[in-house]
């Protein structure tokens, strides 16, 4: 069904029967973005997300009809850029797949710096790309578009909602707690201590505020 609705809406779709069928496609064959079912044939989708994690940046939507949120929470640790629950209506899974495909292409057009540097922390949007002390930072797209977001207003607070707004390109879910858990990974890879986070800052009941000076 994902498949032919995805084919008449325009997109190239290769389809594999279960996990270990689709690693091997995956490292065949370049793809925008894996649309990884957690409930397969035969193992643990989040396992396959870890997998795929391990050795691509590919952006993955991850599809679960699991009722447990630590589900959607684990797979967005193991790296998922975003997730839809089952069922779903195939129109918002092609409007988070295009919200997927626009963090990730790159822009054209514009006069917005390619590279904004604040400290030691660059964020590079030509190359998609976060480097602390010239080293890249693993970051997935969407936490990268969401730091991107973030640095971009630089001094303001944003809320959750904001942030969904800005990184999604629609709202979703107002009480959408993932958004806490990429902030949490955000932070362990640019932080020099996440427990004690000086780039991207909690602000108690408001949201998150990203700081203009940093050493």
């Amino acid at each position: 069904m994902v498949e032919e609705y995805l084919g008449k809406a325009g997109y190239h779709v290769i389809r594999a029967e279960n996990g270990a069928g689709g690693l091997a496609l995956h490292a065949r064959e370049p793809v925008d973005v894996v649309i990884l079912d957690l409930m397969l044939p035969d193992g643990d989708g989040l396992d396959i997300c870890r997998q795929i994690r391990a050795r691509s940046e590919s952006p993955i939507l991850m599809l679960t009809a699991r009722g447990d949120p630590m589900d959607r929470v684990v797979g967005l640790e193991m790296g998922a850029d975003d997730y839809l629950p089952k069922p779903f209506e195939p129109r918002e899974l092609l409007a988070r797949l295009r919200a997927i495909l626009r963090r990730t292409r790159p822009a054209k057009g514009g006069s917005k710096p390619d590279v904004l540097r604040y400290g030691r922390l660059e964020i590079d949007r030509g190359a998609h790309e976060v480097r602390l002390d010239g080293a890249p930072c693993p970051l997935t797209s969407y936490q990268f578009a969401l730091l991107l977001a973030l640095a971009e207003h630089a001094g303001r607070v944003m809320s959750r909602d904001a942030l969904l707004d800005t990184v999604k390109g629609e709202q979703f879910e107002a009480f959408d707690r993932s958004i806490d858990v990429h902030i949490s990974r955000i932070r362990a890879a640019i932080e020099d201590d996440p427990k004690k986070p000086r780039r991207v800052i909690t602000m108690r009941g408001s949201g998150y505020v990203f700081a203009k000076a940093q050493d």
